[in-house]
């Protein structure tokens, strides 16, 4: 019981360490993945047209991203730390139950969200043309839907980036990515609405700021109690997280941009370019 003991003491003095040397970097990661959605308001609001081609190759290459990243090494990074916690066995039904738990917790907020101001639906620039008052309600809904969702896509983002700064560097990339879509889709009917681009701006910028602020909470809410026990879970709940974002997301937006095998060899070349970076580092 005492050996338990210390060996419990000795891994939450470690995790504390390497979370305050990893802090500021994962920080930095998660704000820069979250004010991507600023980067897609500024595209719509100032691009001439929607380029369908680079948004199905970069959302098929985010979803790659995600999805080998997730299976490939957040999920084993997990079963890792659950082994050191709980043992063989038990850690890999611990495992599998956090990943589906992940999973039906971006589900639910989902649910929960109303489906006529959910972000998956897709705008285009050239939406930006036709001015409609009734719209301004469904551009701040969609600024807080995206706001919901993108608190635990903030904690997904910051605790991969804790735990391995190389392995946060392209789960954040791929997180921003995502965000450029929704981006648009705050700032277009924003922008139908009141015809101020600096308003439909900050909608778009204000959704983003959410990731940064759900990891922060996130990681405040979890940080007593972090041991292998709980990262183990938390993280394979962050697997669970990116397959849906990537399943129900990513994959979806790019078929609705109309570019099928584009998504499809974005998709591909993300899992590639992850692999290959998995490989070298």
């Amino acid at each position: 019981m005492l050996f338990c003991y210390d060996n419990l003491k000795a891994n939450i003095a470690g995790g504390v360490q390497m979370e305050m040397t990893n802090f500021w970097p994962a920080l930095m990661l998660t704000v820069f993945a979250g004010l991507a959605t600023g980067i897609g308001s500024i595209m719509a609001l100032f691009a001439k047209r929607t380029n369908i081609k680079f948004l199905s190759i970069s959302l098929g290459f985010s979803a790659g991203v995600m999805i080998y990243v997730s299976f490939v090494e957040i999920f084993v990074k997990s079963e890792e730390s659950l082994v050191e916690a709980v043992g063989t066995g038990l850690s890999s039904w611990i495992n599998v139950l956090a990943f589906f738990g992940g999973i039906g917790m971006i589900a639910l907020i989902d649910f929960l969200v109303p489906s006529g101001e959910n972000p998956h639906e897709m705008r285009d620039v050239e939406d930006m043309k036709v001015r409609d008052q009734k719209l301004m309600r469904v551009g701040v809904f969609t600024a807080l839907a995206i706001a919901i969702h993108n608190f635990p896509e903030g904690l997904a983002t910051f605790l991969s980036a804790i735990k391995d700064p190389s392995l946060g560097i392209p789960i954040a990339v791929a997180i921003a990515i995502h965000n450029i879509p929704e981006g648009i889709a705050v700032a277009v009917p924003i922008y139908h609405a009141t015809g101020n681009k600096k308003k439909a701006f900050g909608y778009s910028f204000l959704s983003g700021i959410a990731e940064p602020v759900g990891a922060l909470l996130g990681f405040t809410l979890l940080r007593v109690f972090f041991n292998d026990l709980i990262f183990g879970i938390v993280f394979s709940g962050v697997a669970g997280i990116m397959v849906y974002i990537s399943l129900d997301e990513l994959l979806p937006s790019a078929e609705k941009y109309g570019e099928h095998h584009l998504s499809i060899i974005g998709l591909v070349a993300g899992m590639s370019v992850m692999a290959l970076s998995l490989l070298i580092l």
